[in-house]
Parts: structure tokens; sequence; C-alpha cells
């Protein structure tokens, strides 16, 4: 049998076992308790130009790809800058590029080295727009009735690729009596309003989609000269690398498209006060299907 000095040396050296052990444990388990390595970080940047549509647009995907568990940024931007951005690999997609006329500058400028990805939307069309009581309907009439308009033509942003079509079509049509006045979308469709209220004539930059359309009976002036070009299909962008870094989210991108109605509802919704966030996540939760193949195949 073992004296009493002999089992306390035993017993110090069990514990001294025992403490081996269970640090030997914590470290196997250590990574469990960490915090999630990068490579578990799912994150997408978003850049866009602050139209009407693609402010509604944009928001739709960045709840898509919330659904699917990405942290999404969005980075709102003039045309031109986009176009950089998404070629210097500053941000990985967009869905605000106009094609093929409206933003044909920027992608002669930007394309080769920025991912045509594909179409998300079909049937767009951008020229001057007025309600449809003015008596005109072609842009080659307008030096006829230059004091009935103000002489003005009611703009956008200045960086906009329909603010440089309005530009050249001003120099095609002889409208030299005409200012192009820039100004914001918001700022255009808020003076559409005002005017289209007390019956007065107006001449804006337009496009479609838009809710105006659907909110005032408006209709484009004929381009006779196609300044403005025909059917316009409103593209999706990616940067360079952006499919072999980011394989899932790039087909989630590449499948998302959708149809004018549905743009134009959720630009109806934001211009009848919600937010654009609240607007977009009705949307996708009320078209589940669509969202659930733009996930998942």
């Amino acid at each position: 049998m073992l004296n009493s000095k002999s089992k306390g040396i035993l017993l110090v050296l069990l514990v001294l076992f025992c403490g081996i052990i269970v640090a030997g444990c914590t470290d196997e388990a250590g990574p469990s308790t960490t915090e999630p390595t990068a490579e578990a970080v799912k994150e997408v940047s978003i850049g866009y130009v602050l139209w009407d549509s693609e402010i509604a647009s944009t928001n739709v995907l960045k709840a898509v790809y919330e659904q699917a568990g990405y942290d999404v940024e969005l980075k709102a931007v003039d045309a031109g800058p986009l176009y950089q951005a998404l070629s210097d690999g500053q941000v990985d997609m967009s869905i605000s590029s106009w094609m093929p006329a409206t933003h044909a500058a920027y992608w002669d400028t930007y394309g080769d080295s920025i991912d045509m990805v594909g179409q998300n939307l079909e049937g767009a069309k951008v020229g001057l727009v007025v309600p449809s009581y003015v008596t005109i309907d072609s842009i080659a009439e307008m030096n006829d009735v230059v004091d009935e308009f103000d002489g003005k033509i009611i703009g956008i942003e200045p960086g906009a690729g329909i603010m440089a079509a309005t530009e050249n079509a001003i120099e095609v049509y002889g409208l030299e009596d005409y200012t192009l006045v820039a100004s914001s979308s918001a700022g255009m469709a808020a003076q559409l309003t005002d005017a289209y209220a007390e019956g007065e004539w107006i001449v804006v930059t337009g496009w479609t989609p838009h809710w105006k359309f659907v909110r005032f009976d408006l209709k484009y002036l004929d381009d006779p000269e196609g300044v403005y070009g025909g059917e316009e299909y409103i593209a999706s962008l990616a940067r360079m690398g952006f499919k072999e870094d980011n394989p899932e989210a790039y087909a989630i991108l590449e499948r998302f498209s959708w149809e004018p109605s549905d743009m134009e509802s959720v630009m109806l919704a934001v211009e009848g006060g919600e937010t654009p966030e609240d607007a977009a996540q009705a949307w996708v939760d009320a078209n589940q299907d669509s969202v659930s193949y733009w996930i998942n195949g």
C-alpha cells in the first residue's frame, strides 16, 4: 500500500495530467468559439444612378441579396462615375445600364474593362416627353412653339446620358432658342407635376419605365432624326473577375430580370410616400416565385 507521502505525489501528478488534457481539448475546440472567418462573410456592392427607375430596381435587388444571406452596400453615383467605378473594380455590379443608345458613350469609354452580364429589363425608352394636351407631336415642331414652353426643356442630372442626347437634339433640330435646364430626376418630376396640374405646357427629358406615365396622360414627341435611338433595354454589369470571385452572387445577378410593370409598381409606391427599402421589400415579399428563381435557379 502507498504511504501518505506517495499518495500526495500521485495526486499532484494526476492533477497536472488532467490539466494538460483539458488544455489540449480547449485548444482543439477553440476555432468553433471564435468569430466567423472572412470566408464566411457574404458581401456585395451595387452601384446605381439616382433615377427613380434605378432606385426602385436597385433596392429590389438589394432585398433579394439580403434574403440570400448577403450584406449589401449601395453606392449612388452619376452615370460616368458609375462606369468608372465598375471599370476600376470599386463596385461589384450595377443594373443601371441603359443600352444601346443612352449610355453608349460610357460603354465606348469603359466597356472593354466591364463584364456585360445581360439584360434585366426590355422595352425601355428615352426621349422628350410632354402632356398629351400639348398640340405638337414631334421634336421638329418645337421651334414653332418656343413661347408656349417658355423656351425651356426640363432635364435631370447634368451627367446623365439623356442630357447628352438632348444637347445633341438641340443641335440636330436647331433648337437654339431653348435652354436645357439641369435638375434632378425628382426635380423634373416635381415640375412636371405642377405644370400638369395647371394645364401648362412643359417638355421634359423622360424615360420608360417611370411612374409618371401611370400617373399622368403623357406622350413622347416623335424623333424623326433618331437622336434618342429606338427601343432600349436595361443591362446588368459586373466588374471583371466578379464571376470568379463570387460565382453564387454572380448567378443571382445573371438570373435577375423583370417587367416594366414590376418596376413601375415599385416606383409608384415610392412616389406615394413609401421608402425605397419598404417598397422594394413589399414587392419581394409578394413575388417570392421570381425571387426564389433568382436566388436558387
